[in-house]
């Protein structure tokens, strides 16, 4: 195990590190959600898009040398980067690089996810990395890469991967990993039929968090091995990694709170229930998510709107929200919002009522409607009187309703063409 003694041997780690962010997924469990935007695109958070965690991760942990993979119905996704990330500084070495699939080796997309790194080799190349982390652009949590850092080169790494603890269930859409006591990997099989489970825990997996840490020449060794190869399907869970652990050094990464065992937060909100599920939790009195970190914000592109407005007080209309959380630009005009989470932006109208849903920016709500359980997609204009939430018959016919009963309504649903395409 390497030891260390500069007071800066963090600092240094992750300035000679490059992240790069795999952000070119469809995300179609997503459903309409994501018919238009990547899934790191999705709003969420009130404020936020998913992609923002993932590079607030890497500037409040001293990386700021960071590109972004993108590849599918990438408009917004580049848009919010542009607008919101244009802070580094190249005079500092600090830069955040788009890379889009452009056919820079292969007359093809993004293959998979290890391809996507390979077809940028030559770009990687230029940086001169000592480290390379490639983390997945499509998850909500928080997380010092600096550390994690720290820990490969201790254990005197080629190899590290971030794990999390999950239900023998959710295990089996992830990658399993099982280890020795000194958290070497012996074992990585990707979504497996019937994970295999921790020791002494037979309800629980460890699986990969989609984070990985190489040293910079190795990984270049196993992309060009793995390009060469004709019957892979150029997928670091399925291909690079199992490859890897039987001749290399590598070692799993538990992702726990700081000084303790405790799980962190982590969420892959890659379902609808999901997604809403993790957007309510936030308005909890206590949420495992805190917002209001000033030791660890997220940063985002900050539009400059006005303060939510709520308004008309007597017995027929109040504009009131409880147990809710409301973004800038909103107005509640006369009507009820109950444990909700309204994004930017959002009208709600005269005696109507919206329960447990979560609304993204842009949504005019009508007078007179009722939505229930709901999340209802960027610039929705719902009708007068429209209920959502209450009759699940009714709600398929027109919307998509999830496992949960969790409705989605996009404008698309409602005949409301705001994408044009010829």
């Amino acid at each position: 195990m390497k030891k260390h003694k500069s007071p800066r041997f963090v600092s240094n780690l992750t300035r000679n590190t490059l992240a790069l962010i795999m952000a070119g997924g469809r995300g179609e469990r997503l459903k309409q959600l994501t018919k238009w935007r990547a899934k790191p695109a999705v709003p969420f958070g009130g404020k936020f898009r998913i992609i923002d965690f993932p590079l607030s991760n890497c500037i409040n942990s001293g990386i700021r040398r960071i590109g972004v993979i993108t590849q599918y119905k990438a408009h917004s996704l580049i848009l919010h980067i542009q607008k919101g990330w244009g802070h580094l500084r190249g005079e500092f070495g600090e830069f955040l690089e788009l890379l889009p699939a452009q056919q820079r080796i292969e007359p093809s997309w993004y293959s998979g996810t290890a391809d996507s790194i390979y077809q940028n080799l030559d770009i990687i190349r230029s940086h001169s990395p000592d480290h390379v982390l490639i983390l997945a652009g499509d998850h909500i949590y928080k997380m010092d890469y600096g550390a994690m850092l720290a820990k490969h080169v201790e254990d005197d790494a080629d190899v590290t991967v971030g794990c999390i603890e999950v239900s023998i269930e959710e295990a089996s859409s992830l990658g399993v990993m099982d280890v020795d006591k000194s958290q070497r990997i012996k074992k990585f099989t990707e979504k497996p039929d019937n994970p295999t489970p921790i020791p002494g825990k037979t309800d629980e997996a460890l699986c990969s968090m989609g984070i990985y840490i190489f040293n910079t020449d190795l990984l270049f060794e196993l992309l060009i091995r793995d390009a060469d190869t004709m019957d892979s399907s150029h997928d670091f869970g399925k291909d690079i990694l199992p490859y890897v652990i039987n001749k290399y050094r590598v070692f799993a990464y538990p992702f726990t709170k700081s000084n303790s065992s405790i799980q962190a937060y982590w969420r892959d909100v890659g379902t609808v229930d999901a997604f809403w599920e993790a957007n309510l939790e936030l308005i909890s009195v206590t949420p495992e998510l805190n917002l209001y970190d000033d030791e660890w914000p997220i940063w985002t592109n900050q539009e400059q709107l006005p303060p939510a407005k709520f308004i008309f007080d007597n017995n027929k209309r109040r504009g009131t929200a409880l147990d809710s959380m409301v973004s800038g630009g909103c107005i509640i005009s006369g009507a009820k919002v109950k444990h909700s989470l309204l994004f930017s932006n959002v009208s709600v109208n005269d005696y109507t009522k919206v329960d447990s849903s979560v609304v993204l920016p842009d949504v005019t709500i009508g007078k007179n409607c009722r939505i229930y359980h709901a999340v209802i997609d960027k610039g929705c204009d719902i009708p007068d009187g429209t209920i959502i939430g209450q009759d699940e018959e009714q709600d398929r016919k027109r919307f998509y309703v999830s496992e949960k009963g969790v409705v989605l309504v996009t404008p698309d649903m409602l005949g409301q063409v705001i994408h044009h395409v010829r």
